[in-house]
Formats: structure tokens, sequence, C-alpha cells
């Protein structure tokens, strides 16, 4: 049976005892369901029709009126193209805050933009890293980064807080990592993964830009196949993508204290390590910033976050961006999965963009003010 594995990204962490979401084709499900009954496996059926919930949730684009860059809807998901209008449009409308650059390119040619904003103040000021999208169907991820662009433009002038955080340091934010997966599950398949890149002795793309980096590559948690979703590449940074912005955070490693990284789903925050069941040197102050933070996010709508080591917390992996920051020397990496737990999963509806959003805000917010004041 061909099935689409939404969680675990890996059928290595099967065990008994946890829940896994699939996606089955149609026809694979009348022999599928019987196969569950006979071996006696619970299982429910969380979204029926998935070609009328994709539809529900992009077939309206076209009847959409494109607002104006200035009335540009945070609430809806962006393309890719849109998404890199919108960055256009801020860099020539907030030059005092907003300096937009690229990294380098993608495999099928794109840019690699980001954001840096905050004040220039002083000529040298600490910053925090931000990216969305390493795995092109979490479409809430890209979301989130324009949300927190906006939230900081927005509230920069009225909120002491923010006026803090973009006087005292710099935030580096890609909205889209993996461009081309992003434009590919628009225009191809709503929930393809992995980066775009040619395999040539299989005929499959990509790889999972969240398993190619230099830290314990390919070891448990990856996969060497090809046409695997947690497929590691054929060697560390293959991707250019990853090599891009694993070049710019070596660059700037003295400067970049915090390392935040945006995923879905599954309503946790983690930070390293992954790769193994061990505990950081500075355990202490990462661990308290991360129950302060999942904190802070429940105040909103009581949204609950489990929070941990990515390890024990969620499943072993290898060659994660976020355990890739931290042993360069980024003191606080952490990995977000936002909502949900798997009722809509990858297709988180865009009337929950808002809350999720807006809680997220509130755990990023807390963890940057945190790394102000210095723990030790």
């Amino acid at each position: 049976l061909q099935v689409d594995l939404w969680q675990p990204s890996s059928p290595f962490h099967i065990v008994e005892g946890t829940v896994a979401d699939v996606r089955v084709p149609q026809n694979a499900s009348r022999s599928l369901l019987p196969y569950l009954q006979q071996a006696n496996i619970q299982y429910t059926i969380l979204i029926s029709d998935l070609q009328q919930a994709i539809e529900n949730q992009t077939g309206v684009r076209s009847h959409r009126k494109r607002r104006s860059l200035s009335g540009y809807n945070y609430e809806v998901y962006h393309s890719l193209e849109e998404i890199e209008d919108w960055m256009q449009y801020l860099n020539r409308t907030y030059s005092d805050l907003v300096h937009m650059f690229s990294v380098g390119k993608s495999y099928e040619g794109r840019p690699l933009y980001v954001l840096k904003l905050g004040k220039r103040s002083r000529p040298y000021k600490k910053a925090v890293w931000i990216d969305c999208g390493i795995h092109a169907r979490e479409w809430i991820g890209p979301a989130f980064c324009q949300w927190f662009v906006k939230e900081a433009l927005q509230t920069y002038q009225t909120d002491p807080d923010m006026k803090k955080m973009l006087t005292q340091l710099y935030f580096y934010i890609m909205p889209v990592f993996n461009v081309d997966g992003y434009h590919f599950s628009w225009t191809n398949d709503r929930f393809w993964r992995k980066t775009r890149s040619k395999n040539m002795r299989f005929h499959c793309h990509g790889v999972d830009a969240n398993r190619n980096w230099k830290v314990k590559w390919c070891d448990e948690g990856a996969s060497l196949h090809p046409c695997d979703d947690t497929y590691c590449g054929p060697f560390p940074e293959s991707e250019p993508e990853v090599k891009a912005v694993a070049h710019f955070l070596r660059k700037h490693r003295k400067q970049i204290k915090a390392y935040l990284s945006f995923h879905a789903y599954a309503q946790m925050l983690l930070y390293p390590y992954s790769y193994k069941y061990a505990t950081i040197p500075n355990f202490n102050c990462v661990e308290s910033a991360a129950y302060n933070a999942v904190n802070a996010l429940q105040s909103a709508y009581g949204v609950r976050y489990r929070y941990g080591p990515a390890s024990s917390t969620l499943y072993v992996s290898s060659g994660s961006s976020m355990d890739w920051a931290y042993k360069n020397g980024i003191p606080y990496a952490f990995a977000f999965e936002l909502r949900d737990t798997g009722h809509f999963g990858f297709l988180l509806p865009e009337t929950l963009i808002k809350p999720t959003c807006t809680e997220t805000m509130l755990a990023v917010k807390n963890i940057t003010l945190h790394l102000l004041k210095k723990c030790h």
C-alpha cells in the first residue's frame, strides 16, 4: 500500500502506542481500512475528501481580488511570487527598518531572499535568525514569517518590547527557505516536502532540507534512498539552499545568538539535540526559555504546546538545521512545530492563520526578550 506519511515523517518512528497520520489514495483506502480492522488497529478518518479540502484552500484564490501591497492580506496563504513582491515592497517602503538581500540561489535558480529587520542604531548588534518553509507543504510557516515582519513594522512605535527588540537586535528573516519546493507545492503537488534537485540514478526529485546539514549527517531518522521523504542527500550541504544558509550563518556566527526554525505540524517547541538523547550544556537557560515561551503562547487561546529536546519530545533525526546551528555556536536554537496536531495536518485552514500567528508571536517575543536578559 503506497501511503504518504504525514506524521511521523519516517516509518522508522512508528512504534507501538504512537499515532501515525497517513494520506491514502482513494482506491487504496478500500483495501487499507479492512486491513486495519483485521489487525485490530484503531483509526479515525480526519479528512475524508482531501481533494475537496485542497480546493477549499486554494481554489478560491483566483476569485480573490489581489489587493494592493499596502492592503496585503496576512490571513491568507500566498504564492512565492506574491511573497517576493511583498518583500520588495517592504524593502522600498520601510528602508529605515528593512533591508532585503539574497544569500544565494536555489537549485532551480531562484534567489534566496532574506529580510534584515532592525534599527541601525549601532555598528555591532546581536542578531536572531528566523527561517520558515524548509519543508514545502508546511504553509503555515511562511505565513508566520510574514506575520512576524508585519507585527514588527506595525507595532515598533507603540509597543515598548518591540521597540527594544528592534533597537537592540537585528532579525534575519527568511520567509521561504525551500523556494523551489514551495513553488512546486502551489503548482503541482500540494504535499511536496523536499527540495527539487534531480537524482540521476533514481527518477526522484529532492532532498529533505532538514536532513542535509553537516551534523551527524544521514544517521538515525534520515534515509539514504532518494525517493524517501527524509532523504539526506548525496552529501552534507548538497542542496544549494542549505549550503547558502549554512555559509551565511557560519559567517555571522559571532553575531547570531538565536536560531528559530518554523515547521508544522505537532504543536511543539523543540530544542537540541535531535540526533541523540543527551542534555545540552546550557540546558537550564534553554529549558527555561522554552517553558516561558510555551506559557506565553498558551495565554492567547489556551493552546498547549509540548516542549523539550527534539529527540525525546518528537523523534530522533540527524542532519537537522537546529542541531547544526547549535553545534556552530548559536546558543539558543529552537524548532517550532506549529498547529495543529493532525485534524487538519498540512491543510491548516486560512481562518486559523491569525490565531496561530498571534500566539506564536508571543512565544517568539518571549524567547527574544529572554535572550536580551542574559541567562547564565
